[in-house]
């Protein structure tokens, strides 16, 4: 039995289309996109595979329309005998790791996000937040630049993704000062981030209160396999956790080099980004160059890996 680990990604990956040749394939996915849709009371569907981007990139759509198609995908590699040892994912794709893992239901969990989404949307004047990725300093080396920013310019440490990748968040004025500060102090690059807020700083605070009233109604379960939470790195089953966790990752770090350094020292066979994009498995290549990835996002590649599993098996 091979031990895998199953990370899910987080918002930006979203592409018009994606989904749609898995939905024409199977009919189980297409099954779970209808119902999804009912649930939400609008055509997701239709705006994944058609677009306009404008308006699957808006948060409170990429959200469930990533999260549905990741959800989707793990499903099908369920009906193939194929389950997780461990899951993660990066920022909203904790939501997919937590439907595989067994603590949320697919639908509840598209509901959810799609809330979050809007909850986020609203906790900060469009225009006035940002985010931006450092490229080539350590967390030390960024956290002593943009200590001492105060709530007017605010700044945090938002993802730390791999070595020398790291995404700040905060004030748009924060962050433009804190970029040209790092700059002086040696990073490679920072590049702005095409987002509409300050996700996982602390200018999310009030989203998390609000959305901590709505997930007391979710009925969160205790894990079948462990999840990796984005706040600690560290396994979580029990329900109550979970719940705490994902109210405070909304303002505080997604420490997702740690999650995939522990992967490694889990003797994992291959860690499987499970949804649209390959961006997390170009992660885990920067925290482990020789680990083994696969990305499943269509039937081609969901046929590549699971030849490989009987191969190996």
């Amino acid at each position: 039995m091979k031990r895998l680990a199953f990370v899910f990604p987080g918002q930006g990956s979203q592409e018009v289309g994606m989904g749609k040749a898995m939905y024409d394939a199977y009919p189980s996915v297409k099954q779970l996109f209808d119902d999804a849709d009912e649930a939400l009371g609008y055509s997701l569907t239709t705006l994944m595979f058609e677009g306009p981007a404008e308006e699957l990139t808006k948060t409170e759509n990429a959200q469930p329309a990533l999260l549905l198609n990741s959800v989707a995908i793990q499903e099908v590699l369920k009906q193939e005998g194929i389950s997780p040892q461990m899951t993660a994912g990066h920022s909203l794709g904790e939501y997919s790791a937590l439907v595989a893992s067994g603590a949320l239901e697919p639908l509840e969990a598209v509901k959810l996000v799609h809330l979050r989404g809007k909850l986020m949307e609203e906790a900060y004047p469009t225009g006035k937040g940002t985010m931006a990725a450092v490229l080539g300093l350590s967390q030390e080396e960024i956290a002593s630049v943009i200590e001492g920013y105060d709530n007017e310019l605010a700044v945090d440490l938002a993802n730390i993704n791999c070595p020398g990748q790291i995404v700040i968040s905060g004030t748009k004025a924060g962050v433009e000062q804190a970029s040209e500060k790092l700059s002086e102090a040696g990073a490679k690059r920072v590049l702005p981030l095409n987002v509409s807020g300050p996700f996982h700083s602390r200018l999310m605070k009030p989203a998390s209160e609000d959305f901590a009233n709505h997930l007391s109604d979710v009925n969160v379960k205790q894990a079948d396999v462990p999840v990796y939470a984005n706040v600690t790195a560290e396994p979580v089953e029990e329900a109550a956790l979970i719940e705490k966790l994902l109210v405070e990752q909304l303002y505080s770090p997604v420490r997702f080099q740690e999650i995939l350094e522990a992967f490694v020292e889990k003797d994992v066979d291959a860690i499987v980004e499970v949804g649209h994009g390959k961006v997390l498995s170009g992660l885990v290549r920067k925290v482990k160059r020789r680990m083994k990835t696969f990305n499943v996002q269509d039937p081609e590649s969901v046929d590549a890996f699971t030849k490989w599993i009987k191969e190996e098996s």
